[in-house]
């Protein structure tokens, strides 16, 4: 197939650069598989199309402050950092701007609120334009992250040069976000309060959570003009025994496994590509397209899509498990949602593919 199969046009406004006022209360579009009909709820109707006994699956990764706005220290021109894999407490791949001309060697300074700048020495760059970056008079970057680093919004929200970052600091953020390694939110997560998920449990839907922590690949297009072509990113996943136990229990008494995020849908299929789905951990490269047989997952919650990302090549392949008609289907619902003036990518309204 090709990439340009999953283009489609997106009036510019429509990218919501603002969270709605209440988390709940993005609007919610519902495809049903079977026959291609579509609903429009607010996302606070969601327990009327789960039931008792199904298993959410939440991806509880959190984003770090991973965005970081320094200079060389030589010269002084100025660089911006997104972090990506970390190595060791104080060594990173990073994606940087302007990265192609800076050289193996070149150090950088980032300044520090109160402190004496934190510097970091570029040791290697790959064939992807990554730069590694080992960072200096620190014990762990990580620590301070918070007083140094800015929330890493995708390139499509627009701030200005010294923005508040109060609202996206909290609203960037799943309300169940735990373990911090993400350089990007699983966006699907961000419409749930406590009270809809407290609400759903108590009306017998059970709650399980997982981790892949999103990557530096969430912002990189596809570069080749066919989908075989294309090498997708790896990203750092953890699904715990008590985790799989939970789903391979639901799996064998035919409950419906409803996943919160593409994320949560390549954990899941990577873990149960040799068979029964397998506790463990590591990195998962699955790039799912049409047609692809889906072993665990039934139903899913996810935002809208960049035209041509792999996120949304997954989506087309989730709306018909094992053949090809998901592409038109999702691309049919994306353009009534587009007429409907719904709200697209990250901070935009949501979906339920059922």
């Amino acid at each position: 197939m090709l990439v340009s199969d999953f283009s489609y046009h997106l009036p510019p406004e429509l990218i919501a650069q603002e969270p709605v006022d209440q988390r709940d209360q993005s609007r919610l579009l519902v495809l049903r598989r079977a026959d291609g009909s579509l609903a429009h709820q607010v996302f606070n109707d969601l327990p009327a199309f789960l039931r008792a006994g199904d298993l959410l699956v939440l991806n509880d990764t959190r984003v770090l402050r991973a965005r970081l706005r320094g200079h060389k220290t030589h010269g002084g021109g100025r660089v911006e950092i997104l972090l990506g894999e970390e190595l060791g407490p104080n060594d990173w791949w990073v994606m940087l701007r302007p990265g192609k001309r800076v050289r193996i060697g070149t150090t950088l300074s980032f300044p520090r609120p109160g402190g004496a700048p934190i510097h970091a020495v570029v040791k290697e760059k790959d064939a992807e334009g990554l730069c590694r970056l080992v960072f200096e008079g620190i014990d762990n970057l990580r620590g301070v992250l918070d007083e140094i680093g800015e929330v890493p919004l995708p390139p499509y929200i627009q701030r200005p040069d010294h923005p508040d970052w109060s609202i996206d600091a909290e609203r960037y953020q799943t309300v169940y976000a735990r373990a911090a390694g993400a350089v990007a939110a699983p966006t699907a997560g961000l419409h749930f309060t406590p009270a809809l998920l407290s609400g759903l449990e108590h009306e017998g839907v059970e709650l399980c959570r997982v981790t892949l922590h999103v990557g530096l690949g969430t912002f990189a297009p596809v570069k080749t003009s066919t989908l075989d072509g294309h090498v997708m990113h790896a990203e750092r996943y953890e699904l715990s025994a008590s985790a799989a136990d939970q789903i391979n229990r639901a799996k064998s008494t035919g409950r419906r496994i409803v996943a919160v995020g593409t994320t949560c849908v390549r954990l899941l299929e990577h873990a149960a590509l040799e068979g029964d789905l397998r506790a463990g951990s590591g990195q998962t490269r699955l790039f799912v397209t049409p047609p692809f047989h889906f072993r665990i997952v039934n139903a899913l919650i996810t935002n809208f899509h960049l035209p041509e990302s792999t996120l949304l090549m997954l989506v087309s392949a989730f709306a018909d498990p094992g053949g090809m008609r998901g592409r038109p289907l999702v691309l049919e619902a994306y353009a009534e949602a587009v007429r409907r003036r719904y709200r697209f990518f990250s901070y935009g309204d949501a979906m339920l593919i059922l």
